[in-house]
């Protein structure tokens, strides 16, 4: 067994490491005064930060979770590391070698695992950037330089290429002194039939560090077709490597995203490093996974995500366009409410990722795109109600319900009215209070399971209540006690039995404008017959020969034997005030759908392009007013 590190030496360790500078690779600090640092606890989650540093005693605390020691102890509970290895750690960052009580100085031996496994990542990456420069690796160099990427930017992301042999690196490696055992714990070889072999193969290769800048695993891409394996083969899960809690890029990014208070998001390697040479330097990308839980614990602890800060920090999500890229951007959105900073999402014109963006159109076209970033619930607000058809009753009332609980869930309660009137523009519901009385309810809800400590969806009252379906045009096939349905009855009668009353008005009648589903299959029939101008006696035969079956004649032998509703005999004015209702109701519900139309254009920022629908609505709107004044007369233009 390793003897015990020298006293002397760990002392050594503590006053060269200053407690701050080991504290601020995890998270970002700030001044809480008295010579005092705070920031967001690591070992809790919290809104606002209750951790604090005191540089000057080399210790910090947490007032919220009640942790608290040295530089060395904040390590062992972070990183999970024995006492041994975190001293290691710090020793090697100050240069100091160190001496074990049963002699001599550390060895290889005398390392804890952790400290080994990182060791060998360490050599590994020197080893896969030496031989980018090979002959071997001249389709790896080409790969970089058809996306932009020169020997400098490969250099500073420290892309390397992994020979085609089998065992390279593994006989590199032993070289140097490490064990097969720590090889494959490693994750850097894999068990082959003779022993261990390596596990990335004729691949560029991407280091992946962690927080601090330490090497913990690796990103291989496919160069060859045939390499049959994925495209991109990463370390699995190692003591050192635990994918949910990495961040590509975070080693480089986290200086500039807590000094610009913002963070970006992008889906891999090349797009971070495309948008770090574009000079988006606070880039970041998850490895191989949907970003989670542990990946916004880091990155809030970076941002110093404080609810109760008035310099609100920024999360800003890059996803393709497509269909993988939308859902990707949903789950994203599933997380909004662990942060207190903005979520906002950033799309390209054409869904190009950053690094296709970067070299179609340059670095500028990388800067726009982030600053034309827009919302994020506002994306999944959209993307939710896109799924509906909205030119249906019941698509709508689908798309409200389930978008309704995304506006309920915006963090910022000052402008959730504003999105709830938008949100009925977008569905296209005219009853704007409708929406915002159901927003406000939802988000009482919310506020109240919260107060209650219940998780997302406990509870019988937090799951919403069904919306109430928009009444769709076309109701039941003929309700006798609609009045709508009455005065469509009536004019059929009249054009069936006394057609010269009703012509030739009648025949300009679309089908459309009887709302009853049976009467406009007559209405329809009438037409196939030759109309009502100039009929003779033989009107009725000619219109029962065009019903498509039973059911429709049955319904035209009603409406020609059936009396009028009139204790008179029908006269032109009767006519007329039939002709005249029928069309005022047909206007009126195509002004309906004209304005729901517009109001969706409006609230997509889309103005000019409602501006058809909008003389439309105002041609209906005059000839509605004429209808009134004129009556009939108004029929004939």
């Amino acid at each position: 067994m390793a003897g015990r590190i020298n006293d002397d030496d760990v002392k050594a360790v503590r006053d060269a490491v200053p407690i701050d500078s080991v504290v601020s690779e995890y998270l970002q600090l700030r001044s809480a005064g008295g010579g005092n640092l705070k920031g967001l606890c690591p070992f809790h989650d919290e809104k606002s930060p209750s951790f604090q540093v005191s540089p000057s005693k080399g210790l910090f605390h947490c007032f919220g979770c009640q942790e608290g020691g040295d530089s060395i102890s904040f390590l062992m509970k972070l990183e999970h590391l024995t006492f041994a290895e975190a001293v290691e750690r710090l020793a090697a960052q100050a240069g100091i070698t160190l001496r074990y009580e049963q002699g001599g100085y550390n060895t290889h031996r005398q390392q804890g695992e952790r400290t080994r496994l990182l060791e060998a990542h360490k050599v590994a990456a020197a080893f896969f950037a030496e031989r980018l420069a090979s002959p071997e690796a001249e389709i790896g160099r080409r790969f970089l330089q058809e996306r932009g990427f020169d020997e400098q930017a490969a250099a500073h992301f420290g892309v390397g290429y992994a020979p085609g042999g089998w065992d390279q690196l593994v006989r590199y490696l032993r070289g140097r002194g490490f064990t097969d055992r720590e090889l494959l714990t490693s994750g850097i070889a894999q068990d082959g039939r003779r022993g261990p072999i390596d596990r990335f193969r004729g691949r560029l290769v991407w280091p992946i560090r962690d927080i601090t800048g330490e090497v913990v695993g690796f990103g291989a891409r496919r160069l060859r077709e045939e390499d049959t394996g994925p495209k991109y083969l990463n370390t699995p899960e190692t003591p050192i490597y635990q994918k949910s809690r990495v961040l590509y890029g975070i080693d480089l990014a986290k200086r500039d995203i807590a000094k610009d208070n913002r963070a970006v998001v992008v889906e891999g390697y090349t797009d971070v490093m495309a948008c770090h040479l574009a000079g988006i330097t606070t880039a970041i990308a998850t490895c191989g996974t949907a970003f989670g839980g542990e990946h916004i614990k880091i990155l809030r602890r970076v941002l110093m995500d404080d609810s109760s800060s008035h310099r609100a920090g920024e999360v800003v999500f890059t996803f393709d366009g497509d269909a993988a890229g939308q859902k990707a951007a949903l789950r994203a959105f599933d997380e909004d409410q662990r942060f207190a900073a903005r979520t906002s999402i950033a799309i390209s014109p054409g869904g190009m990722d950053p690094c296709d963006l970067r070299l179609a159109h340059g670095d500028a076209a990388v800067a726009e795109m982030i600053e034309n970033r827009s919302p994020l619930f506002e994306f999944a607000l959209r993307s939710v109600i896109q799924r509906h058809n909205l030119d249906t009753a019941e698509g709508r009332s689908a798309a409200l319900e389930h978008a309704t609980p995304i506006v309920a869930r915006m963090k910022d309660s000052s402008i959730q009215h504003e999105y709830a009137v938008r949100l009925a523009g977008l569905v296209g519901i005219p009853d704007e209070r409708f929406v915002v009385q159901r927003v406000a309810q939802l988000a009482r809800w919310e506020r109240e399971r919260k107060q209650r400590g219940e998780a997302p969806g406990a509870g019988r009252r937090s799951t919403p209540a069904p919306v109430p379906a928009v009444p769709e045009r076309r109701g039941p096939a003929v309700d006798p006690g609609n009045p709508a349905h009455q005065v469509e009855r009536e004019l059929l009668k009249l054009a069936l039995q006394y057609p010269h009353l009703v012509a030739p008005a009648f025949d300009a009648y679309e089908e459309s404008e009887f709302t009853a589903p049976p009467y406009a299959v007559v209405r329809r029939a009438i037409a196939a017959a030759g109309g009502v101008t100039d009929a003779d006696e033989s009107l009725v035969t000619r219109v029962l020969d065009a019903a498509p079956d039973d059911t429709v004649r049955v319904l035209i032998r009603e409406l020609t034997v059936e009396a009028p509703l009139t204790s008179r005999t029908p006269d032109e004015r009767y006519a007329g005030e039939h002709l005249v209702r029928v069309r005022l109701a047909a206007v009126e519900q195509r002004m309906r759908d004209l304005e729901i139309v517009a109001r969706r254009i409006e609230a997509q920022s889309a103005n000019s392009q409602a501006a058809g629908e909008r003389q439309q609505l105002w041609t209906l709107q005059q000839y509605r007013t004429a209808l009134q004044a004129r009556g009939p007369a108004a029929l004939y233009g």
